[in-house]
């Protein structure tokens, strides 16, 4: 790999958070002029570019993601930042928020006009920040960061179980006896299933997954499978625009499809939920509106949450490292799992973010850009550029994919009356940051949120409440490494900044000047 071409690499992987000062919402500069030249650069229209089009198609969604894919996710991050309006389609809410919310909790999501007012913080991420009547006793809106990380681990975990299963019904078939086999996968232990002679499954051992032993790792009650779903079903449900997606059309009726972010949706084997609209015609809430949401737009969103960064490690203290070891020592990590590993990883690039005193010039955090693609000898110019596909150790992100009973004081109320008694395991990477907690956001503190445990979780919380204060306060102090940033204000590799200029951080005519993560202030995406 020449020099040169490591130099455009980098270069482009600026294209990674997006616009050059970039705020939790924006507008475009059509839409709003102003001196500052403050905002999205392109307006909806060229957004949506030359639709879905193909690898051939200039300006068309798989044309930018096979052969300019950092733009993409600009593109996607815009997206995700834009403030629709009523003229775009945006609201109403599904049936004017007005229905049997038992039977379709999005009456109760509200009415925003961007992705980011519910997940945008802190400034300028893919963060968290917003809270939703889609229960009786609200549901809190977790952040994104590293959000294809998670549908990655998911959908491996998935496949892992399905194949032991699989293999299982093939022996207890050709041997004609029963067979009992354990799930696991990645480490973790999902129960046992007992296969019958005829092949039939019982799966009253199962643990922590359903019975099709689909991992759907989004919602924390574990609901949905894939990032493509969860964002034409949240455009919908909160922002009311109505997407009509081929590929979710096609998968919810039982066909095979992948997306432009590899992900494999398989409606002969998963339930996958349809789009709201069945054609790009259908103005299903009679605003006016057709197309609301063109396939494109659906496009570069799912490729920017699939490459979406990781959270941070922030400051390691002596405490803070004693933490983590009391951490391990009262076996929160029997759940809370350190590191996993993605077999094969479908980002174009990673981003590790830390602690920096020195190279960290506002915020004390540093991020370490590194491409994560090869080009296609041969494809034209520019080159068709693909994932590499490696195995990723995934670090610090302490989960297990598996749902737990946590006890009455983490049961969920539903419309119909009744309860929902277990939630997902909560990734605690970015936990330092995002108070309050719990997936309903009543519990004020780490120490709160620790005490109100119970259930399968009670032993290790009854360890950590005998534990001495101080020890209680290294542990609380270890998981507040675990933090989330905003892009603009993180130096890295690719602009360290300069902490001397005048102003700091400053802005010149509209564009973030200083330490702003992976800018490029000449790309007016």
């Amino acid at each position: 790999m020449s020099m040169f071409f490591v130099f455009i690499v980098l270069s482009t992987i600026s294209f990674i958070t997006g616009l050059p000062g970039a705020q939790a919402q924006e507008t475009d500069i059509f839409q709003h002029p102003n001196t500052e030249q403050a905002g999205i650069k392109k307006s909806l229209e060229q957004q949506i570019g030359a639709g879905r089009g193909d690898i051939n198609t200039p300006d068309s969604s798989l044309y930018i993601i096979s052969r300019d894919p950092f733009r993409s996710i600009r593109r996607g991050r815009n997206l995700f930042q834009r403030k629709f309006t009523i003229s775009q389609g945006m609201g109403p809410r599904n049936g004017d928020g007005f229905g049997d919310i038992s039977a379709d909790a999005s009456l109760g999501a509200g009415l925003a006009d961007s992705c980011a007012a519910c997940h945008g913080r802190p400034r300028g991420s893919a963060g968290f920040g917003g809270v939703v009547f889609t229960r009786p006793d609200s549901r809190d809106a977790p952040h994104l960061f590293g959000l294809g990380i998670i549908e990655m681990l998911a959908d491996e975990i998935s496949q892992d179980l399905r194949q032991t299963r699989d293999q299982a019904i093939a022996k207890a078939k050709g041997g004609r006896q029963s067979v009992e086999v354990s799930l696991k996968s990645k480490g973790i232990s999902y129960g046992t299933i007992r296969v019958n002679p005829d092949g039939s499954v019982d799966p009253s051992r199962l643990e922590g997954v359903d019975e099709d032993l689909r991992v759907r790792p989004f919602f924390h009650h574990g609901g949905t499978i894939s990032i493509r779903e969860f964002v034409v079903g949240a455009l919908n449900g909160e922002m009311g625009m109505e997407a009509f997606d081929p590929d979710l059309a096609k998968a919810a009726k039982g066909g095979e499809v992948v997306t432009p972010s590899g992900m494999v949706l398989n409606g002969k084997i998963d339930t996958i939920e349809a789009p709201p609209a069945l054609s790009e015609s259908d103005d299903l809430d009679r605003d006016g509106v057709a197309n609301e949401i063109p396939v494109s737009l659906v496009d570069h969103l799912e490729f920017y949450l699939l490459n979406y960064f990781k959270p941070a490690i922030g400051r390691q203290t002596r405490d803070a490292e004693q933490g983590q070891k009391l951490f391990q020592d009262i076996q929160c990590t029997g759940c809370h799992i350190q590191n996993l590993v993605i077999e094969k990883d479908r980002r174009v690039a990673d981003v590790e973010t830390s602690f920096d005193r020195r190279r960290g010039i506002f915020n004390d955090l540093f991020a370490v850009a590194t491409p994560l693609f090869q080009e296609v000898p041969g494809s034209g110019t520019p080159s068709v550029k693909k994932p590499k596909g490696q195995r990723f150790v995934v670090k610090n992100i302490y989960a297990d994919f598996k749902r737990h009973n946590l006890g009455p004081k983490f049961w969920e109320r539903n419309w119909d009356g009744t309860l929902t008694k277990e939630l997902m395991t909560e990734p605690l990477w970015g936990v330092g940051t995002t108070a309050p907690y719990g997936h309903d956001g009543r519990s004020i503190d780490l120490w709160s949120v620790i005490m109100r445990h119970g259930g399968e979780a009670q032993n290790a919380r009854d360890r950590f409440a005998r534990l001495p204060e101080v020890k209680q306060g290294q542990i609380i102090d270890f998981l507040q490494t675990l933090v989330l940033f905003p892009p603009d204000d993180t130096a890295s590799n690719l602009n360290p900044g300069d902490s001397q200029s005048h102003n700091f951080p400053q802005y010149e005519h509209g564009n973030i000047a200083l330490p702003s993560l992976f800018n490029d202030p000449s790309d007016l995406e």
